[in-house]
């Protein structure tokens, strides 16, 4: 009796904590199916009556949903694509290649992901202005592609995940390969990369979820509701004097639901590179 008592108890405050942390997905589900006067009826309720399932069909027309599902998604191809890419080789030069000052590069590579987003705000709008990229995917797309990201620190941490996982690699692999005649793009190619499967889909997880959950940036660069992303567009049912709230939460759950459906997808991988990466430091 001793011994199952703390379990017990382990079980109980675990469950508690995980209703906890999804009531606010419960509270969206339940507020999608209902109109403005029942969402904010007090006492709640917790079951719609009736339910309003044409809130999802009427939201998704109200706005052009199905061009900014496109905008988001080809934001996310070139994104994604250029968060891998860089962080790939970037990884792999610091972790598995010997040059010098290899290590003072690396930390200020680190150093560059403390700075608040904030500090580079305002410089980076100014300099998409000066080139003539407002209002286009170039200024949210682009640094991707060289190790940044639109978060300050989105391209270092990938970069830092992954390196943390190239250095659990026994480095007899790549002696092997190199007295076979092989060069470091070929050991990156047919050696790193193939054992990197889980970390890559960490960093794709990520990255993902950060384009397709980013506001600010879109807010700041794009104008033109042509090119608006999902995350703008569930801002266009709120107004100044008045939201339709039960359209918001029908459209916010649409928008959660590729997310969570990613996640349990990639749930077995996406752990297992959570917890390779913290192997060898």
């Amino acid at each position: 009796m001793s011994r199952t008592s703390p379990r017990i108890f382990t079980y109980v405050t675990l469950i508690l904590l995980s209703l906890l942390m999804i009531l606010p997905l419960i509270w969206l589900a339940r507020s999608s199916l209902m109109d403005n006067a029942q969402i904010f009826i007090f006492p709640p309720e917790w079951i719609p009556s009736p339910f309003r399932w044409s809130n999802y069909p009427e939201a998704l027309t109200a706005v052009p949903f199905s061009r900014f599902f496109l905008n988001t998604m080809t934001l996310e191809l070139l994104t994604v694509s250029g968060v891998l890419v860089t962080t790939i080789i970037s990884a792999y030069t610091f972790a598995r290649l010997r040059w010098p000052g290899r290590n003072i590069v690396f930390g200020v590579l680190m150093a560059t992901g403390m700075l608040p987003g904030a500090a580079t705000l305002i410089p980076m709008f100014v300099l998409w202005r000066e080139v003539g990229a407002l209002d286009s995917f170039v200024p949210l797309a682009l640094p991707s592609w060289f190790g940044a990201g639109v978060y300050t620190g989105q391209g270092v941490f990938a970069i830092f995940l992954m390196r943390q996982f190239y250095l659990s690699i026994p480095r007899e692999l790549d002696e092997a390969a190199y007295m076979d005649g092989a060069g470091p793009l070929t050991v990156l190619w047919r050696i790193i990369i193939p054992l990197s499967k889980p970390a890559v889909l960490v960093i794709t997880v990520f990255s993902f979820n950060d384009v397709w959950n980013q506001f600010l940036e879109p807010t700041l660069y794009l104008s033109s509701e042509s090119n608006f992303t999902m995350a703008l567009g569930l801002a266009s049912f709120k107004g100044l004097y008045n939201a339709q709230w039960g359209y918001l939460m029908a459209a916010s759950a649409t928008m959660v639901a590729p997310i969570i459906l990613l996640f349990f997808l990639a749930q077995r991988y996406f752990i297992e590179g959570i917890t390779l990466t913290g192997i060898k430091g």
